[in-house]
């Protein structure tokens, strides 16, 4: 009998391992949003959210502390031990409205981190913690609340369980600091029967680097299921009993409620960046007939749908877990902006309209974005493999930037320029995108925006970044001049980061001037595609690194390769010497097949030591001085650079290591231990790496492809909704086994394919790639 029982379960068991394959559901079982979250920047934790959706609900563990340099990390960290309520917003530079149920006396701030009964905060244990893609549960210890979190694209779910009281509170602290929102400058709340509505309006520091004077407004509109037993405001420890209404920084409000035991408060909460009756709007076209379980079934299918878009089987549980959590953090980066009307918050403060098709919906989308700086390594890749939707909509959404404030942004926050690095590569993604057939937008105006993007200087403004394209262009490089201001992004003569400027404007300037030449643009692409030779200029052969060059166009002198942020920007010369994404093979044969095969392996094999950058510190910047840092944005084409030296099998090699060993899936170590995981980017680059497509020049190539890896899974099947993409793309891995991490044979469609690249057109078709592997 135990014998056929077990036998029974084995059956059902496989019924349901090839259910789950055949109807791509249930991915969210190998989201694990704590892996990682040591260290994360305030929009890394955010569970209960829809993909790119504008409801992004988190617990706070220190987000009440504020960030003071504008991107530390803070918001969630795993090794904390009390929850300080739940805000709203997390976004690049956003973030407020927070929610906060306690039982017992009422309390208007936060409270010190880990410090039982010093503010609203509860201790709570990870025992009763649960996280995954659209849905959060906790127990707040201090309370004996239950609190549930989840969200539709622009209205966040709240379900609070309490213990039997007659003083249940829910607090609204709207008028504190909250992540990267920077100081709070107005607040106003307002209760009336069942809805709470209110706005914050917060100075973020990126916005006053790049943008000063200008601020970001956040408005919320809540309804709760059950009326209080009584209410009150506060402005910050100033109470304020049988007040509906306050505003000043500090200003929130509370209710207060008579509870049984396991008795439930759900609250449902709109929000807007343009008005309080946007917000309110929100909440009733997406949500009037919602209740929290509905709400969270409805969220956790969003997650299972979108994330099978690309569906992986067979290899380890474990990396099934880092690939689809990674694949999580790279669809929640970015988030909505605009309201389900279109009404979007406009660069100069106002509000926008986005036009509306014969339906009244809005034809496009707009969102707030970080910097693209790296992005076209995993973000923008990714996103023209799966979700080519999302990527069009990014682009209209620049442009309306664009022709709002009259320069492309490289990151922005309510449509304020947030440029982050100071340089700007939205103009390369938008390159890439027309490249690869993603073009429903205007045409003329984003070429305009692009080609304005690389070359124009005069009326740059300090939002646009690259505020030293003029001297590029005007010298061929970026000089490298010390900064005596504290703003070494503002500067124009050159910059401290010169070296690593000219390098990435080469770049960018390659990939405009393939835009130009599709589009026939001769003048413009014999401009452009010159810059794009730019980084010769740096190369010293007597040392064989790319060095920084002074105003006058002499090397500077006492030149240490492994220094960083003199020339450099978050790197030093030995990761940027192979910072030529756009002409890889001129770049091998500039050093030399040899040595530089024996380098770059050599630099991997010592780097492995290190865990490829910072170790085991805890630190965005830990790998900036070493060899090789896969922690940082600049680093992370070069593993896959053997492919255009004669040795791919040494990619095939270090890229299995990378994604064995640099990713891991505890909540310290995650994304390395704790390092800049920027909008999904080390996540995206996990992606494209385990499942065995990735491009070094990002799809700027004049026949865009991908150079074929290794997959670490036995079947990844890539299909869209058919009004996409009519046909889906398979790759099939044969001999898989964790010690075969070479590739042996390829077939495309049943032929032998004449090289290790997969043309993106292919792709697009459909079909199925065979590749098998091999050990040595």
């Amino acid at each position: 009998m135990v014998k056929l029982i077990f036998v029974y379960c084995l059956a059902i068991l496989s019924c349901n391992t090839r259910s789950y394959a055949q109807n791509k559901q249930y991915l969210t079982q190998y989201v694990k949003p704590n892996i990682g979250s040591a260290h994360s920047r305030y929009f890394f934790y955010t569970p209960a959210a829809v993909p790119f959706g504008m409801a992004k609900l988190a617990p706070s563990t220190d987000g009440s502390y504020g960030n003071p340099s504008g991107w530390e990390a803070v918001g969630y960290d795993d090794r904390h031990h009390t929850i300080a309520g739940f805000p709203h917003f997390h976004e690049f530079q956003i973030g407020g409205v927070v929610f906060a149920p306690t039982v017992g006396k009422i309390k208007t701030n936060a409270g010190k981190l880990d410090v039982p009964h010093s503010g609203y905060l509860s201790a709570f244990d990870k025992a009763d913690e649960f996280a995954t893609s659209g849905y959060y549960r906790v127990k707040l210890k201090d309370y004996g609340i239950q609190a549930e979190l989840t969200a539709t694209k622009r209205v966040g779910f709240h379900k609070y369980t309490f213990p039997e009281t007659d003083s249940a509170n829910v607090i609204f602290d709207i008028g504190h600091v909250m992540g990267e929102s920077g100081p709070v400058l107005d607040a106003e709340v307002s209760y009336d029967k069942q809805h709470i509505w209110g706005y914050v309006v917060t100075s973020p520091l990126y916005v006053q680097k790049y943008q000063k004077g200008a601020n970001v407004k956040m408005y919320f509109y809540a309804e709760v299921d059950k009326l209080p037993t009584s209410y009150g405001t506060f402005l910050d420890a100033a109470i304020y009993t049988d007040k509906k209404t306050i505003r000043g920084k500090g200003a929130g409000l509370y209710l207060q409620f008579k509870m049984k035991s396991g008795e439930a408060i759900e609250l449902k909460t709109g929000l807007s960046y343009t008005s309080v009756e946007n917000a309110k709007l929100n909440l009733l076209q997406e949500a009037e007939k919602l209740n929290f379980e509905k709400a969270k079934q409805n969220a956790l299918q969003v997650w299972d749908r979108e994330l099978g878009r690309v569906l992986v089987e067979g290899g380890r549980v474990e990396d099934r877990t880092k690939f689809y959590t990674a694949l999580y953090h790279a669809l929640l980066g970015r988030g909505l902006a605009s309201d389900v009307n279109g009404a979007y918050p406009k660069n100069d403060g106002s509000v926008g309209q986005i036009p509306l098709n014969t339906k009244g919906i809005p034809v496009h989308h707009h969102y707030n974005t970080d910097a693209i700086w790296g992005a076209f390594w995993n973000l923008t890749q990714l996103w023209s493999i799966a979700y080519p939707d999302y990527y069009n909509d990014w682009i209209q959404s620049q442009l309306l930037v664009y022709k709002d404030a009259g320069w492309l942004g490289d990151g922005i926050a309510n449509s304020k320029y947030v440029s982050g690095v100071g340089t700007n590569f939205t103009g390369l993604a938008i390159a890439a995108a027309y490249n690869v057939g993603i073009r429903d937008y205007d045409i003329d105006l984003a070429y305009q925006a692009v080609r304005k993007n690389e070359l124009e200087s005069e009326g740059r403004i300090p939002g646009a970044g690259k505020l030293d394209v003029g001297v590029f262009v005007q010298k061929g490089y970026s000089p490298y001049v010390k900064d005596q201001t504290g703003n070494p992004e503002l500067l124009t003569s050159g910059s401290p980061f010169g070296a690593s400027h000219t390098l990435e404007y080469a770049f960018s300037a390659a990939a405009a001037a393939q835009f130009a030449k599709s589009l026939k643009r001769e003048s413009d692409y014999g401009i452009l595609n010159k810059l794009s030779d730019a980084w010769r200029t740096l190369y010293d052969p007597s040392t064989k690194f790319m060095r920084p060059k002074d105003s006058e166009g002499t090397f500077i002198q006492n030149f240490n390769p492994y220094e960083s942020w003199r020339g450099f920007q978050e790197g030093n010369a030995w990761q940027y010497t192979f910072y030529v994404p756009h002409a890889p093979q001129e770049l091998v044969k500039l050093v030399g097949a040899d040595l530089f095969n024996s380098r770059l392996d050599s630099i991997f094999t010592v780097s492995q030591r290190n865990i490829f950058g910072g170790g085991a510190h805890i630190d965005a910047f830990a790998g900036i001085e070493s060899l090789y840092n896969h922690g940082n944005q600049p680093n992370l084409h070069i593993s896959w650079l053997f492919y255009f030296s004669g040795r791919p099998d040494l990619s095939q090699k270090w890229v299995r290591a990378i994604c064995n060993e640099f990713y891991g899936t505890e909540p310290v170590h995650g994304y390395g231990f704790g390092q800049d995981e920027d909008q999904g980017q080390l996540g995206a680059w996990y992606v494209l790496s385990s499942m065995g497509l990735f491009d070094v020049r990002s799809l700027t190539s004049e026949k865009p492809s991908f150079q074929i890896g290794a997959p670490l899974f036995d079947r990844v099947t890539i299909q869209l909704p058919k009004a996409l993409r009519k046909s889906k793309f398979e790759i099939e891995v044969k001999n898989q086994d964790v010690n075969n991490i070479y590739l042996d044979k390829i077939q495309l469609n049943g032929k032998t394919l004449s090289s290790l690249e997969l043309p993106f057109e292919d792709l697009v078709k459909g079909g199925k790639m065979e590749v098998v592997l091999k050990n040595k």
